[in-house]
């Protein structure tokens, strides 16, 4: 099995994403997976332009001369994950842009799916499965909603299954060096180390692991509170730096 991840934090390596999407692929590896992790950042990827020449003028290709065209053909693998930090309740610019371009995959006829709604066929015939990682700053799972649905339709529209979704709210201390932190992200990690290799060995994420994921991983008014606290200190030393 090969497994793809595609990061979209603006923040690249160094955010709280890669730490996601670091710990899942070990996991998967330990089950025999081949894995790759490409961070969108480091890549050269372009507007889409909207002009059908991918459709009509150079079938499969887009013609914006980029890294899409080396992207593209990772989707030739098994599972792809898109991994992205929640921004305006939605994925990042950088990713939005990636999955825009993507569109080369399809053909530009119409058909109709079992439910009557309307998608464009697949040009290659292979649809990889989905696994979906996200973090937020805030507290609470409600908060990816948007996500949630987004990716089922994309989905639907590409003849893709979703595979498996992690989503983590109080991301914020994911990256964090603190050593009281230390112990419950030592403890997070080796869950979604656990969830990579569920995935491969059983092509699905346990009930079991996948609510262990979703609980907080400190209380979330103690998040918060912490949270709030950085941020005015912060803007205090930035105030002091003005005056």
């Amino acid at each position: 099995m090969r497994i793809v991840a595609f990061n979209g934090s603006p923040r690249g390596a160094a955010g709280n994403t890669q730490v996601m999407v670091e710990n899942f692929l070990a996991g998967a590896e330990s089950a025999g997976a081949e894995t790759e992790s490409i961070i969108l950042t480091d890549k050269k990827i372009g507007h889409c332009r909207g002009c059908f020449a991918c459709w009509l003028k150079t079938p499969g290709k887009c013609i914006i001369k980029d890294d899409m065209e080396e992207l593209l053909e990772k989707f030739k693998s098994d599972i792809i994950v898109f991994a992205s930090p929640l921004y305006v309740d939605n994925v990042t610019g950088i990713m939005k842009d990636f999955m825009d371009r993507t569109i080369p995959r399809l053909e530009p006829h119409i058909e109709k799916d079992e439910n009557g709604e309307c998608k464009h066929p697949v040009r290659t015939g292979h649809s990889p499965g989905f696994v979906i990682i996200s973090n937020c700053g805030f507290t609470g799972m409600e908060h990816f909603q948007v996500l949630k649905l987004l990716f089922r339709r994309i989905a639907r529209n590409t003849g893709s299954k979703i595979m498996a979704e992690i989503y983590r709210d109080g991301g914020g201390i994911l990256a964090n060096p603190m050593l009281v932190l230390r112990p419950f992200l030592m403890h997070y990690n080796k869950l979604l180390k656990k969830a990579g290799s569920e995935l491969v060995t059983d092509g699905r994420i346990s009930d079991k692991i996948q609510l262990k994921l979703e609980k907080p991983i400190v209380p979330p008014e103690q998040y918060l509170k912490t949270a709030n606290k950085l941020f005015a200190e912060e803007l205090q030393k930035l105030e002091r730096g003005v005056n």
